[in-house]
């Protein structure tokens, strides 16, 4: 998720999850499965969007099967080729792979 323009408050994992703010130039990148929400925003905010060419677009509403849904899988969502912001020699892989890791642990 690419900032275009403005700011604003997102909240970044879930109900009680953290409230960042983001401005223009800020790339966010969301973990399969990561919820976020509009907080509050200037009336020039725009973000754009975007998936991998080999991923698939799917919404998870905040209810039960939706959950039990997720659960099994965001699990299986395959671990990007490369960083989208810095290419192969971004830190997104060695951090993906170091939230497996800790997501292994808490199943």
């Amino acid at each position: 998720m690419g900032v275009a323009r403005g700011s604003a408050v997102v909240r970044f994992g879930g109900v009680s999850g953290r409230k960042l703010r983001v401005n223009a130039g800020d790339v966010v990148i969301l973990p399969a499965g990561t919820g976020h929400q509009l907080i509050s925003a200037g009336k020039d905010f725009l973000v754009v969007g975007a998936y991998p060419a080999t991923g698939t677009y799917d919404v998870c509403k905040p209810a039960e099967e939706s959950y039990r849904k997720s659960v099994k899988t965001v699990p299986r969502v395959p671990q990007p080729r490369k960083d989208p912001v810095y290419g192969r020699d971004g830190n997104l892989l060695a951090l993906w792979k170091k939230a497996r890791r800790r997501s292994k642990k808490t199943r």
